[in-house]
């Protein structure tokens, strides 16, 4: 017994000894790194060619590092995020679109309907290259921002690249304040029989808004079906996707977040209650289509609530946190992911529709005649 007590001593001991050592190495390894840093930002004050501004260069080596986790985390400089601050109030100047980064390079996610990048042609998808003269490749997403941002009335000058087009396309655009009104609602089709729902962003009150035009359409008995369009929708608060995926499914798993803390990983149901009684129900996505939109539209889809119609979504199936910084500044920074019903995860593959309809015309615009998307999803319902 002496013995084996003996030996559970040494082993406990060789653990120990074998962890101390791995963190020490760790650490060591840690601390060599950091004199590099040092060392590599001392050459570069006293050989680099031009005079630099070394709080700038540190700025951009933290923001490296946040940007070399994913496409959405980033440094603010108190500056950036005294913007950020006051964006988050629902009007800001600006030209209406919502960008991420993606290899380096600034990514259109959408532009917002009825604002200044929208009207002039700007698409879901499309690469900022050069704003104003300014090369864009190299520079952090909040300095993009910046540089878009300006005098309301003022004009910029955008040059993208755009998928399956050659040339690199010019945009000259005005600057607008951008105030987004998330829902738009009316009755549709021939007979006028079809609830058309447009949901721009996923505000405070989109739920609210959503269910008011959603019973007063109930009152309408004579209605065959829905369609919800999340065409262009950057998404928004996590619980307005579940408010509203709640509206249309009696029970069920809406969303899974899964993260390194317990606090982050959470699982939300639905409660019994189809608000639109089983009517038939048609989503219209696109590659605008992200995060919270992606949310709807997945969970509709897994529980076979809805059919899916349109493009594959954006693919952001993370969740950001905002951490203020004691300069004053802020990170941005990924503390879950998404996962739908079927456990599947959002990030980089998005959803996928169950019937896909390509957007046609150079003339094409949501919501209008030239929709063909929303005319197949009417004449879906007809039949």
């Amino acid at each position: 017994m002496k013995k084996i007590n003996t030996l559970i001593i040494l082993s406990i001991l060789s653990i120990l000894i074998n962890t101390s050592y791995l963190y020490s190495k760790n650490s060591n390894e840690l601390y060599e790194k950091i004199d590099l840093f040092s060392e590599v930002l001392e050459t570069i004050k006293q050989e680099y060619v031009d005079e630099i501004d070394q709080a700038e260069v540190m700025d951009s080596a933290i923001n490296g590092v946040l940007q070399s986790l994913d496409p959405y985390s980033a440094y603010m400089s108190p500056k950036s995020f005294d913007v950020m601050r006051t964006d988050t109030k629902g009007e800001f100047g600006g030209l209406g679109i919502e960008i991420g980064m993606e290899s380096g390079v600034v990514k259109v996610i959408t532009p917002i309907d009825d604002t200044p990048a929208a009207d002039a042609g700007i698409k879901s998808g499309d690469y900022i290259v050069r704003i104003n003269d300014e090369q864009v490749q190299g520079k952090s997403l909040t300095e993009a921002v910046e540089l878009m941002r300006g005098p309301v009335g003022s004009e910029i000058n955008l040059t993208v690249r755009r998928r399956n087009v050659k040339k690199a396309l010019d945009f000259k655009i005005k600057r607008a304040v951008i105030e987004v009104k998330s829902v738009e609602a009316k009755i549709i089709g021939e007979k006028k029989k079809i609830g058309y729902l447009r949901l721009k962003s996923f505000n405070e009150n989109s739920d609210e808004q959503l269910l008011k035009n959603i019973k007063k359409f109930e009152r309408n008995n004579k209605l065959t079906g829905y369609i919800l369009d999340l065409r262009n929708n950057p998404g928004g608060l996590l619980t307005q996707a579940i408010s509203i995926t709640d509206f249309f499914l009696n029970d069920g798993e809406i969303v899974s977040t899964k993260g390194r803390k317990i606090s982050e990983t959470r699982r939300f149901f639905s409660n019994k209650g189809d608000i639109i009684n089983g009517k038939p129900l048609i989503v219209i996505i696109n590659n605008g289509s992200a995060s919270a939109s992606e949310i709807v539209s997945g969970a509709l889809k897994d529980h076979k609530r809805a059919i899916l119609l349109g493009e594959n979504t954006y693919g952001k199936g993370s969740v950001q946190s905002i951490i203020p910084l004691k300069n004053g500044g802020g990170i941005r920074l990924t503390i879950s992911k998404y996962y739908l019903p079927s456990g599947e995860s959002i990030s980089k593959i998005g959803v996928l529709p169950d019937i896909f309809v390509e957007e046609i015309g150079d003339d094409f615009k949501i919501n209008s005649k030239t929709d063909n998307q929303l005319n197949y999803a009417v004449n879906l319902l007809k039949s």
